[in-house]
């Protein structure tokens, strides 16, 4: 009875070492996702910017859209800190500035 016990074992054991290895091929071949570090900043030259009327600096523009205080930091589309440069949904795999602005700036609810 106990040989019956060791070869249920090791068939678990050995179930349990082919399943890991797997995840482990499966998880290490997923491509890596970008993160904001990795993101080139977007230029204000680039076409989607320049359609959505981005700037750097959102205290430099003239648009008659920017209200006072609105910034790429307080829009619901980007998801980066409150400094420095982030992902912004608009603009996918490109990094706005937190003081930037564009058209279609949406503040972020409460």
């Amino acid at each position: 009875m106990s040989g019956h016990k060791d070869i249920e074992s090791r068939r678990r054991f050995l179930k349990l070492v082919t399943g890991t290895a797997a995840a482990a091929v499966v998880v290490g071949s997923l491509p890596r996702m970008a993160r904001a570090d990795d993101l080139p900043h977007l230029s204000e030259a680039d076409p989607t910017a320049k359609a959505l009327g981005y700037v750097e600096d959102a205290s430099a523009t003239k648009d008659p859209k920017h209200k006072a205080g609105d910034a790429c930091s307080n829009c619901q589309f980007y998801s980066g800190g409150a400094t420095g440069f982030g992902p912004c949904q608009l603009f996918p795999g490109k990094a706005v500035s937190a003081k930037g602005w564009c058209i279609s700036h949406t503040p972020k609810k409460a």
